[in-house]
């Protein structure tokens, strides 16, 4: 009797948990993009552009950024 229980909340949980981590990936995808491709800029782009713009939109500091340039020279 108490298998006629568990079995439907298992498979309801299970079914659960594979919508969910199917809406989890398809949420990380904008315009056929994943984010992380966002991030990485154009494709050809150089180093000193991509801490250009990374300085520019506020991710780093001007003593990073002046750092990592001098790194780059």
């Amino acid at each position: 009797m108490v298998w006629m229980w568990i079995f439907p909340v298992l498979f309801v949980g299970g079914l659960l948990l594979f919508l969910g981590i199917i809406a989890r990936g398809m949420g990380s995808f904008r315009c056929g993009m994943r984010e992380s491709d966002e991030k990485k800029g154009p494709p050809g782009e150089t180093p000193k552009e991509i801490l250009d713009r990374r300085y520019a939109r506020g991710e780093i500091t001007r003593e990073q950024y002046l750092g990592m340039r001098k790194d780059l020279e």
